[in-house]
């Protein structure tokens, strides 16, 4: 889906929902607030918000977070031009974190991995890219790989989770590189265990292929791995890394690696118009996420797996036939709710929940499913940590008996 919170680009739950008119909207009448516009208002207005990403706040709020600047860069330094400054300071810390030879600043992570890609198909020879069909490239980027980078997608397996190591290495058709999504977003941000994440890549060293993370979220995979950003790194021979996603941050990206990949990276990212005259907002954003936010993102994936659990409970004491928190326990600290329901009827019960009582426990975009049936995905950052495994109880206890209210009465 696009229109989630974290890739909030379109408006998927556009259709107008609930307090508009029965009929026919007359001329001059103003159009009744799409379920999006009605789920950001409750979401600003509600007192309590298990979910408050920092980057669907006001404009002042956003503007607020530089003040933290000056203590992450000499701001009495020259501005960046070009990629000079500030840009290769964050570049060298992400080296740094990441133990790489190098990395180099994008304005987007979708430009980064067409890079990273195209420079390896090169080194390789080979324009396949083995990877999952949930993966980011192949669900959100419009078919950039083969429309602007001419690279081959292969899909490794079908399965909702990361390929195994005999799937890779049984594949049918050479590729060059195998890229693997940490994690894997789609299929409910789910990681394999570090003993199946190793043996991957061996079995794509095997074949004699490279291997490229989609980090986008690495940051937050160290809690259910046990291991740094720098060992998760070193078993790729590239990674992305994204600012955004994990680390509230404005925006951007890197891509890290061997000194001479990252030198020719520098040179497609130029050609492909990536090469920004000044970015110093996105990189000093990127800086403050790196210092406030990067310490405390193994926090949040412990309080997920509390959030989780207390969820499940409170849909089974809310009387709910069916509901599913997926994974179970999350890998990371982003997870899956699937309940039995229409889209648009759990949104709007999410949505006057929300006005209702002050308590928002979800206010991400529910996406169909298939018929009766939706899942929305739960984001625990510093604002879920206010949450207890009772306050999210009762929340999912009072959400549950909501839809089953809905369901009981008459059309």
């Amino acid at each position: 889906m696009i229109a989630r919170m974290s890739d909030a680009v379109d408006d998927r739950d556009g259709t107008a929902a609930g307090g508009g008119h029965g009929g026919v909207a007359g001329e001059g009448d103003a159009p009744p607030p799409t379920l999006r516009a009605r789920r950001i208002a409750a979401w600003r207005a509600a007192p309590r918000v298990l979910a408050r990403p920092g980057f669907l706040a006001p404009l002042s709020e956003r503007l607020a977070l530089l003040e933290a600047a000056g203590g992450v860069y000499d701001l009495d330094e020259d501005s960046d031009i070009y990629g000079n400054g500030v840009v290769e300071a964050l570049e060298r810390r992400v080296a740094g974190l990441l133990g790489t030879e190098a990395a180099a600043f994008f304005p987007t992570g979708t430009m980064a991995q067409q890079v990273a890609l195209r420079c390896w198909a090169g080194r390789t020879g080979n324009p396949a890219v083995a990877l999952h069909p949930l993966s980011h490239p192949e669900v959100h980027e419009r078919n950039a790989f083969s429309q602007v980078s001419g690279l081959r997608p292969v899909r490794v397996t079908d399965e909702p989770r990361l390929p195994t190591a005999a799937e890779v290495r049984d594949f049918e058709e050479p590729f060059g590189t195998l890229m693997l999504e940490l994690p894997l977003r789609d299929a409910g941000f789910v990681l394999p265990s570090w003993e199946e994440l190793t043996g991957v890549v061996d079995a794509a060293r095997e074949r004699e292929a490279v291997v490229h993370f989609d980090g986008a979220r690495l940051w937050e995979c160290t809690e259910h791995f046990g291991r740094s950003p720098a060992e998760i790194a070193g078993l790729a021979d590239s990674v992305y890394v994204s600012f955004y996603k994990s680390l509230d941050a404005f925006g951007g990206a890197a891509l890290a690696g061997p000194a001479g990949l990252v030198e020719e990276a520098r040179a497609w990212r130029h050609r492909y118009g990536g090469n920004v005259f000044q970015q110093f907002p996105t990189a000093l954003s990127a800086l403050i996420g790196l210092e406030r936010e990067l310490p405390r993102l193994p926090e949040y994936v412990r309080h997920a797996r509390v959030v989780a659990a207390a969820l499940r409970e409170g849909f089974a004491a809310g009387g709910l036939p069916w509901s599913r928190v997926h994974p179970e326990v999350p890998h990371t600290f982003d997870f899956q709710v699937w309940l039995p329901y229409d889209a648009e009827v759990v949104a709007e019960a999410a949505i006057r929940a929300a006005e209702e009582t002050g308590s928002m426990p979800f206010a991400n975009y529910w996406d169909p499913r298939g018929p009766g049936l939706a899942s929305t995905e739960v984001y625990v950052r510093a604002a879920a940590l206010e949450w207890t495994a009772g306050d999210v109880r009762t929340a999912a206890e009072e959400f549950a008996g909501r839809l089953l209210r809905r369901a009981a009465a008459p059309a």
